[in-house]
């Protein structure tokens, strides 16, 4: 089968990418791009390892194909930092000791994105729910929620 070419917004640039019908937005994020940040953990949408932002909504890359992206506006963890300078969210995970191998962290820092955009004041009910297609093996939950909720304090007063 051949490949197809997508056009989309990636991380705010526009990227043309020749693709297989078949390719997962994951592997052409990380394969063809070379974008790194963006983690295969289960592979089937269980995890949340693979999040990323399309269109304002987080989407589990290892479920979406490639060819179905013409157009969107995606955004990787790669994508969030201006300027060299951290996202407030990434600088709250650090802060808070909510990264401990880190092989999660961009999963949960791109759903705790989405939901500050669209809610830049959550309560931690809505926190949880944001952030429940995400899995950590290592921190637990509570220094992930905190750093969101110092996150959102922080962005709100900006």
């Amino acid at each position: 089968m051949g490949k197809m070419k997508v056009n989309m917004i990636l991380n705010g640039k526009p990227v043309s990418v020749e693709v297989k019908p078949y390719a997962r937005l994951l592997d052409v994020i990380r394969e063809e791009i070379g974008l790194t940040g963006t983690k295969e953990g289960c592979g089937i949408g269980e995890c949340g390892a693979c999040t990323v932002i399309v269109d304002g909504q987080t989407v589990n890359s290892c479920l979406v194909l490639a060819a179905s992206m013409e157009g969107k506006n995606i955004t990787t963890i790669e994508g969030i930092a201006e300027n060299d300078k951290l996202h407030p969210i990434q600088e709250a995970f650090i802060n808070k000791n909510a990264i401990q191998c880190g092989f999660c962290t961009p999963g949960f820092v791109l759903s705790a994105k989405a939901l500050l955009d669209v809610n830049p004041e959550p309560t931690r009910d809505e926190i949880k729910e944001a952030i429940s297609g995400n899995l950590c093996r290592c921190t637990g939950y509570e220094q992930i929620i905190e750093a969101i909720q110092d996150a959102s304090k922080k962005m709100s007063r900006k």
